[in-house]
């Protein structure tokens, strides 16, 4: 059984009930997460509690852990990719009931600021995350708040692992390769780091029409990249990766993104285009990545476009989901190990060692 302890409840997180779900907690940064015993959530006027089906663990959640997110309150819940079931819905919500199979962006909107009027919801000026500004899915329920502007729904067919894993690194890989780099058919397309975001590119630029080249260090991760559309693959131990895909492209890549987000990759990004290329950040440099140099005299020569990309908004997954169903893409083989709620802290402090193939998602509670 989990251990009880009486622990205050995150600043948005109303507790009617008694202890009742089971969650896993850290009450202090970089300091083993525990299983435990805390109260139900239950919804605000403008949102719904799920039944957590299941939760990836993913890099984002290791950051929030260390102390690298500045709206992480303690004691904390993380968690912010997830898929499940509506199990409870606020009186202000008309678009969902009990009973619904939906996931959400890891990004939800408020819905009221010019860049949510405007359908930029990835970059709200009032923005919310689970399992950041508010405690997330690593527990057998998660409130969601604006319901109607943020859920989506998922088709009948698919996994719940599987949708868990669009919520950050597929979502976030589809707008950063379709709607930021505008990958069309016949470019070069570098993806430095072949993790649960960098495989998702590779699979979705390939389905583009891209000519994809992977980057890693883990061979394995390189063979999957193959396996999902890479017409080659680098190991960054091995070769002069800036080189080496000028060689293969002839010039340069058209879009690189760096989809691990350190310094090495992202100035590995950059040097690989030919002019006029973009580079696209996605991964996420916090801490003392916060602030790298950037080879600006070639950005300047030869007029590279710097772009990040922050997610993806709710009203965008149905394009995303459309070529889900038509085949053209198939998250379902980005996930890998399926692990318990009781294993997923010891999952979560790993996250920096880059040991799993695949997306880890949590299906057990």
């Amino acid at each position: 059984m989990p251990d009880r302890v009486p622990v205050p409840c995150a600043p948005s997180q109303p507790v009617p009930k008694d202890p009742a779900m089971k969650a896993v907690l850290f009450e202090a940064f970089q300091q083993t997460p525990k299983l435990v015993t805390l109260p139900d959530p239950s919804p605000e006027p403008h949102g719904v509690v799920l039944r957590v089906a299941a939760t990836g663990v993913c890099r984002s959640d290791w950051h929030g852990w260390m102390g690298h997110d500045s709206d992480i309150e303690l004691p904390h819940v993380p968690g912010h990719e997830l898929a499940g079931v509506v199990e409870a819905v606020g009186r202000d919500v008309t678009r969902w009931k009990v009973g619904d199979k939906v996931t959400v962006p890891f990004i939800c909107g408020c819905g009221a600021c010019p860049e949510c009027n405007a359908g930029h919801q990835q970059v709200c000026l009032n923005q919310e995350q689970p399992g950041f500004t508010h405690w997330g899915s690593f527990a057998e329920y998660v409130a969601l708040h604006h319901a109607d502007l943020n859920l989506v729904a998922l088709p009948e067919d698919m996994e719940f692992a599987t949708a868990a894993s669009l919520g950050c690194r597929f979502a976030t890989s589809f707008r950063a390769v379709i709607d930021q780099g505008r990958v069309s058919a016949g470019q070069w397309v570098a993806v430095h780091g072949c993790g649960g975001v960098g495989l998702s590119a590779v699979m979705i630029a390939s389905a583009a029409g891209a000519n994809v080249i992977g980057v890693d260090l883990d061979p394995a991760k390189l063979a999957l990249a193959r396996d999902l559309g890479a017409v080659a693959v680098l190991n960054g131990k091995e070769a002069d990766i800036p080189d080496a895909i000028r060689e293969i492209t002839r010039g340069g890549a058209h879009v690189s993104l760096d989809a691990l987000g350190h310094p090495a990759t992202m100035t590995n990004s950059i040097l690989c285009l030919r002019p006029r290329g973009k580079h696209v950040q996605v991964g996420l440099m916090l801490g003392e990545h916060a602030t790298p140099a950037v080879p600006m005299s070639k950005i300047v020569g030869q007029e590279i476009e710097l772009l990040g990309s922050h997610g993806m908004q709710a009203h965008r997954y149905g394009a995303m989901l459309g070529m889900v169903a038509s085949g053209k893409l198939d998250p379902a083989r980005l996930v890998g190990d399926q692990i318990s709620l009781a294993e997923a802290p010891e999952a979560l402090m790993n996250m920096d060692k880059f040991r799993s193939v695949g997306a880890t998602v949590v299906t057990r509670f």
